[in-house]
């Protein structure tokens, strides 16, 4: 519980005060898109490449398990398709988000709060969560659901080209949407809206607590690493179990 609170606690307290920043000043149009390309372009080839292996990996396991009983792969396609919107895409695309956005944000706070640039900020009479969280905050909101559907491309595609030349199947088996329903889609968007409303705030709350030279840097950052990945998996359980609570 504990260690709940530490995870979620700060991040929530900052959250607060973003909120109240975006009420007195509004947000930053051009820091907000500069970071919309830092989080999302930037992230995209990490995100389509571990996507993209995890989609191939998972059809050999696939065609490993149906040879052994059903002897025809094409069968899983559907379940697999679903799965992967549902489930695989935005947790494994939140947790690699986390380690290059968290990271990026951590470090680039925990410095600037070591060379007393945060304090700098404020001595302007600037708000430094309105400078320097908000656009964050608001770039992953967009960032990270356009990363999940580019991961869940790159999986779907992977799979299907892994299952036609490879295994001599029907591809277009894992590209069948049949067991989707909107409920899925739903589900996959709160996951990443979530996750990427965590992800920088997380980051940000270790930051700006760095203290202590360039080895304040460093922790700062692997316990952004840490927090915000660990975040994620606790959103994905608990997101996913609201889900089937209630029957959806």
């Amino acid at each position: 519980m504990t260690e709940l609170l530490r995870i979620f606690g700060a991040p929530m307290i900052l959250f607060g005060r973003t909120l109240v920043a975006i009420r007195r000043h509004g947000v930053d149009g051009r820091a907000t898109l500069k970071q919309v390309v830092e989080m999302g372009s930037r992230s995209s080839l990490l995100i389509v490449s571990g996507l993209a292996f995890f989609g191939a990996v998972m059809v050999t396991i696939a065609w490993a398990q149906a040879r052994k009983y059903t002897g025809n792969i094409t069968v899983v396609g559907p379940a697999y398709f679903e799965l992967m919107v549902r489930e695989f895409s935005p947790l494994l695309v939140a947790v690699l988000a986390a380690s290059r956005i968290g990271a990026g944000t951590s470090a680039e706070l925990a410095a600037m709060s070591v060379n007393e640039q945060v304090e700098a900020l404020e001595l302007c009479a600037a708000d430094p969560i309105a400078e320097l969280v908000t656009p964050r905050l608001i770039a992953s909101l967009i960032a990270l659901p356009s990363l999940m559907i580019i991961g869940t491309i790159a999986s779907t595609v992977s799979a299907s080209l892994v299952v036609t030349f490879a295994f001599g199947a029907d591809g277009s088996a894992f590209t069948d949407a049949r067991f989707i329903d909107p409920s899925d889609l739903v589900c996959a968007m709160s996951k990443a809206l979530f996750c990427g409303a965590f992800i920088p705030l997380a980051a940000a709350a270790r930051g700006l607590k760095a203290k202590g030279g360039a080895p304040a840097v460093g922790e700062a950052v692997t316990a952004a690493v840490v927090d915000a990945s660990m975040g994620c998996l606790l959103i994905d359980f608990v997101v996913a179990a609201a889900f089937l609570l209630i029957g959806v």
